[in-house]
């Protein structure tokens, strides 16, 4: 069935135009709320934010919402997705929100939700949310004096940092490591750097003066060129780059060179591997990951298990058939030992800790293997199917049988944005650009011919 407000990530759009509007965010405060709402006990949610302007006016509606459907609310400000899914269950709360559009411009904003476990919710959860939010909802709501309320509460980014230190080996610290972090002017300004600092690194912060409006504006993990700058500027041993709600990171290593998502999966897999620490064979990744990793990953007895896009499709799979270790390319590290969901804090720890018990550079630990030529483009779009299109879909065959045995093709809309993706890899860099740069030719006239 066709979702309405739910991508491959919560609900995410442009702030103040549908759906991220102040009226469908109270909405999914009461269908929610009316969902969790189960036994006798007084129900409550946590909502968490990061330093988007209109984070303030998404907080405020949701908060009208579940009170509204009689459940008590735990404003903790801004913090990473990961700290969310964390207190959901420390705090024994029904429900945790998340405030944000992740590695998005500032214009955007969105709501992620997770369930009493701490896990992001099911598609059958999402689609009953979704019917809710269509329907008549004051019946939904609560009596008067069972109205639920709401308090702002400060102190617990410090449970999370003390989680996120404690998935450190005992026996490591970052004594003698200069380590240069940005933290997107994001969720993780507060405490990214504070838990790196009590660690012993000597830390070098970017990234942590948040505006509202600057959160990912040229810098964070989707542009890293202003932490490669500082890198160089301080002789750092390594770079950390957040995204705006610091559940992804990517490493710049000591020459100011990017270490990517499936680096980081490859290091943490044969150390954990090494260490006997790994479970499942393996490891899990989208359709995105590079080929290389697959092939690295088998050179060393251990298999990659590719889900759909989404990191809650990898968490799925690796609840379901025991992996510990799971993310995406873009730098959402699953850590299951630690945590619900991505954490870019605690991967980027696990990184550290192979570091300093290797004793070598960040570019000697992290580059595990030659990542195959690999080439992403999107084609946007207005409206209409443009992949069931005959024309397109004769030409996705005809790269299909050209790449053969020796590369990959995903192509696949984006779940969150009007985009078609068009993903190529193989050993030939030519060949894959070839290949690339039809399909979108091809895309794009049938789009133009479509308006």
């Amino acid at each position: 069935m066709a979702r309405r407000y739910f991508g491959t990530d919560g609900i995410r759009g442009h702030s103040n135009v549908f759906p991220m509007t102040p009226d469908l965010a109270m909405r999914v405060g009461i269908a929610v709320g009316t969902i969790f709402r189960n036994g006798s006990h007084r129900h409550r949610v946590v909502i968490g934010k990061d330093t988007r302007l209109s984070g303030y006016m998404l907080e405020n509606a949701m908060v009208a919402g579940f009170t509204a459907a009689g459940l008590d609310v735990f404003l903790l400000g801004p913090i990473p997705t990961p700290a969310v899914a964390m207190l959901t269950r420390s705090l024994r709360a029904d429900v945790g929100v998340m405030i944000s559009a992740s590695h998005n411009p500032f214009e955007d904003n969105g709501i992620k939700l997770f369930g009493p476990d701490g896990y992001k919710l099911s598609d059958e959860l999402e689609m009953r949310i979704e019917d809710l939010l269509d329907s008549d909802l004051h019946a939904q709501l609560a009596k008067s004096a069972d109205i639920g309320r709401a308090k702002r509460v400060e102190g617990d980014i410090y449970r999370y940092i003390e989680q996120a230190k404690r998935t450190l080996p005992r026996d490591v610290t970052l004594h003698g490591l200069r380590i240069a972090i940005d933290c997107a002017n994001g969720a993780a300004y507060k405490v990214a750097p504070l838990a790196l600092w009590e660690l012993g690194a000597d830390v070098v912060t970017i990234g942590n003066e948040p505006n509202g409006t600057n959160i990912n504006l040229g810098c964070g993990s989707t542009s890293p060129e202003a932490l490669q700058k500082k890198v160089h500027e301080v002789r750092a041993d390594i770079g950390i780059a957040l995204d705006g709600d610091a559940d992804r990171v990517i490493i710049v290593d000591e020459n100011g060179e990017i270490i990517d998502g499936d680096q980081l999966m490859a290091v943490i897999a044969e150390s954990w591997a090494q260490d006997q620490r790994l479970t499942g064979g393996g490891i899990v990744a989208t359709v995105m990951s590079n080929l290389g990793l697959e092939r690295f990953l088998g050179d060393n007895g251990l298999t990659l298990a590719r889900t759909k896009v989404g990191d809650r499709y990898v968490v799925e799979h690796m609840r379901n058939h025991d992996f510990n270790v799971g993310g995406e390319q873009s730098g959402h590290i699953v850590l299951s030992d630690f945590g619900t969901t991505g954490d870019g804090l605690v991967a980027a720890l696990q990184i550290l800790a192979c570091v300093k018990k290797l004793g070598r550079p960040v570019s000697e630990v992290c580059r595990r293997f030659e990542p195959v030529p690999q080439l992403l483009k999107n084609v946007r779009f207005s409206g209409g199917k443009p992949l069931e299109d005959s024309i397109v879909r004769q030409a996705i065959a005809d790269a299909e049988t050209e790449l053969g045995s020796k590369g990959r093709l995903v192509i696949r809309p984006s779940g969150t944005e009007p985009l078609i993706r068009v993903m190529a890899e193989g050993d030939d860099r030519a060949q894959v650009e070839k290949i690339v740069n039809g399909l979108i030719d091809v895309i794009g006239n049938v789009r133009s011919e479509a308006a």
